[in-house]
Order: structure tokens, then sequence, then C-alpha cells
């Protein structure tokens, strides 16, 4: 018999979303007639910008012709996208980052798991608490973890709690660490960081050799002028940080599937004799051996985002999404609960009322509500007296939502 990949098993029951999708279903069939409001994961209900279909119908009959039609593309994407992504998306913004240092994927959830292929198993790795599951899960199948407590915290991750008391942004490790994963605005918490304190990591990573995953994905809720979009707006960045993005929450690509992932040329690693080497040349060998890239007709969609049609549509998007989060925190807040985030992010994150678990609050609010939402337990032992709720979905439904929980959760 075949033998199995044993690190599998160290995984806790059931992915977060999963287990959620799981209680869900087993209450829509108790309960056929319910009108289940799901505000849980964080995907998207808004069509695709005009200029994004527009350009992807092209595409479309681009492929019924064979003086237009496109069969295998670069690996690391079409070079017409990525200069604009460059252009617009860094450039722009006095980042140094060059089209060839782009690399045009599936999903930023992908690459964050992905990129741990070019990286060796014995690297200290740094996780908030709460975190994005996927930054966890992958180290876990990867071998880079030893077994869960009985708080669900890995032997061989170090967590750095983050809370109100820290306004949800991690403080920097007393011990050296050589892989830090950093997500702003944050992914549950909906906290964004300063330039000082990115700076501050930036240092550090400098300092003691480390590399950042910085995933950026939420970049585009970004309000506040002061607040860095990218992490290479800090100085010495190039020297230390991977960046992820995507397509999926500011233009709508989450059933589409674009995203992007930078690797400095600057950048580099230790090989096992103790020689530096470039980590671009492994990324890029990577993605050549193990990805046949994103079809033209996505790609020609994303490269529409940037037009001035895609960008004013793009923005249309953000900010329906963002209102929504207000209506969220001001309808939660004006109940009495506890909200932070949705400011620059479209996510809010909730202390749960009346002091019942995240889990519980899941239940009750599903069974007397027939809303979902996330619990902050699903993201790490800090999260637990903490829920998430997504802004995205639509108008009516945030709405209707929020009566429904303002009614029975005033504090």
């Amino acid at each position: 018999m075949a033998t199995i990949n044993n690190h599998y098993l160290k995984l806790k029951a059931g992915y977060l979303f999963p287990e959620i999708a799981r209680r869900v279903n087993a209450f829509a069939a108790a309960t056929p007639d319910a009108n289940i409001i799901r505000l849980g994961i964080g995907d998207v209900t808004e069509p695709l910008p005009e200029a994004c279909r527009t350009a992807m119908i092209k595409a479309v009959n681009d492929m019924g012709d064979r003086a237009t039609f496109q069969g295998y593309g670069p690996e690391q994407g079409f070079g017409w996208l990525r200069e604009k992504i460059a252009a617009h998306d860094f450039q722009a913004r006095g980042c140094e980052v060059d089209a060839s240092e782009i690399f045009i994927s599936d999903g930023s959830k992908c690459d964050c798991g992905n990129i741990l292929d070019i990286f060796g198993n014995d690297n200290a790795i740094a996780v908030t608490d709460p975190v994005y599951p996927v930054y966890v899960d992958t180290n876990v199948m990867a071998g880079h973890t030893e077994d869960a407590n009985e708080k669900g915290e890995y032997g061989g991750l170090v967590y750095l709690p983050i809370s109100a008391n820290n306004d949800f942004t991690a403080q920097i490790p007393t011990q050296k660490v050589d892989l830090i994963y950093l997500c702003f605005p944050n992914n549950p918490t909906g906290a964004t960081a300063t330039k000082a304190h990115l700076q501050a990591w930036v240092d550090y990573a400098k300092a003691n050799g480390s590399i950042i995953f910085f995933d950026a994905a939420y970049e585009a809720f970004i309000t506040d002028p002061t607040l860095p979009h990218s992490i290479y707006e800090l100085e010495g960045a190039r020297d230390c940080a991977i960046e992820f993005r995507s397509f999926s929450k500011n233009a709508g690509f989450t059933g589409t599937r674009c995203a992007l992932t930078v690797v400095p040329k600057t950048l580099k690693g230790k090989a096992a004799d103790g020689s530096e080497v470039e980590l671009w040349k492994l990324w890029n060998r990577r993605q050549s051996t193990k990805f046949n890239g994103v079809s033209y007709i996505v790609q020609r969609g994303a490269e529409a985002v940037y037009s001035t049609e895609g960008q004013q549509q793009v923005k249309g998007l953000v900010n329906f999404y963002m209102e929504n989060a207000k209506i969220i925190r001001d309808q939660l807040t004006a109940a009495g609960i506890n909200v932070y985030g949705g400011v620059n992010a479209p996510y809010v994150w909730v202390q749960t009322p009346n002091g019942l678990s995240s889990w519980d609050f899941f239940d009750k609010l599903l069974q007397t509500c027939n809303v979902v939402g996330t619990p902050g337990s699903g993201f790490g032992a800090a999260g637990e007296g903490y829920f998430r709720i997504s802004a995205f979905n639509s108008r009516d439904n945030v709405n209707e939502a929020m009566k429904r929980i303002t009614e029975k959760f005033k504090v």
C-alpha cells in the first residue's frame, strides 16, 4: 500500500471554512424555510466590472480566430499585464518594482502556500494569532511543525498574539525568526499597519536575515492616505520581503482567479553550503516547472482593471463594500457591541457579546438570526471571544442582517 504524507494527519479536523459550511448546510437542511444571510467567508457578491467583462469577451473572440488564438502563455504571466501592474500598483507609489519581478498566478492563497517550495524545512516561522489559516496549515502540510496542543497551536511555530491591547498589530519577537507572515490590512481583524510599524519589521528582518511574506490582498480598501499599500514603500524591503496581491476582492475575481506575487531580484536566501542564492531564480524555476500560467482570457480581464474605466469601476466596487462595512460597524456599535476594523478593510472584528465563545456565538447567530459569520477561534487561540463579519454582500442583505442581529443581541 502506498504511504501518505503523514503531516496531513496533524491538521485539525477540518479547515475553518469547510467546517462553517458543514454547520450551515446541516442547519439549512433542518430548517429549509430559513432565509440565511452569509457574512462569513470573504467572497464577493457584485458583478465583475464592465471593463473586465468587455475585455474578457474580446479575449474569448480572440481565441476563436487562428490569427489571434493564444496557446500556452508565459508561466510568469503576459508582459502587457505585468507592465501595467508594475506601473500602476508599485512605481506610481514610489516602489522600485520591475515588471520582471512580478509573477501572475491563479490566487494569492495558492502562492502563500506554494512559496514554501523554495524554502528549507529548518526555518523558524512566525505567524500572528489570530491568523489567516492558510499560513499555518500549509506549513503543517510541508512538515514544518510538530503536533498541535490543546489550544490548537503547533509546535515549531512562533505565535505573535494580536489583540485590542496592541491595536491588533504584532509585536516584533525577541528571538530570531526566519520567515514572517504579515497581512495588512489584516485578515481577520481588519487592522492596519503604519509605515513606522512596517519599517520596524523591515529593519528586524534585515538585521536577522529574515524573509517577510507580506499579504496585501486587501490594500485597495485602505482609505487613510498615510498608510502604506505595499511593503516596498518601506526602505530596505526589497532585501527582505515577498509581496502577495490579488484581484479577487478589489475587482471581484474570486470566481475568475487572478493574483500576483512580487519576488525582488535583490532578495536572497542561504543554501546548505552557506552560499547566497537569489530567490527570484528559485521561484521562477518553481513556476516554470509546476505552473502553466493563468489563462489569456482572465489576464486580459485583469489588464482592463488598469484602464480608465476599469479604475473607476473598481473604485466603485471598493466603495460599495466599504459602505457595507460602515453600516455593520455603526449598527453593531449602536447596539453596544465592541467592534474593530472595518475602516480600511472589508472585515469587522466583533467582540462576542455576553461572554459567549466564538463558536457558541456562531451557532446562536445562525439559529436565532439566520446569519453566518466566522468564529474568531478558527483563526487561532487568541481569536477566542471574537467574531469576523464580512462586508462582502449585497446592501439589502447587510441591512437585513444587522437588523436581525441588533434586535437579538442589543447589549
